[in-house]
């Protein structure tokens, strides 16, 4: 019985982290497509204060993701 539990535990971990990897490959492609668009609405004329009204975010944030190295 403690093997069988042993044994579940091991393929929820080794799922967990392939999920874990397979999701943070697409958060990064989200962050990059996120920060491109917060350049073009810059190059538009948007302050950055426009831009964290229309995404619900703090205009600090909203700098901060702008000084982020791509």
């Amino acid at each position: 019985m403690a093997n069988d539990a042993e044994a579940k535990a091991r393929k929820a971990v080794r799922r967990a982290q392939s999920d874990f990897e397979r999701t943070g490959d697409q958060h990064e492609r989200a962050r990059k497509v996120r920060r491109k668009s917060f350049e073009q609405a810059r190059a538009a004329g948007l302050s950055m204060r426009d831009i964290a009204k229309e995404t619900g975010l703090h205009f600090t944030r909203v700098a901060q993701v702008l000084k982020q190295k791509q």
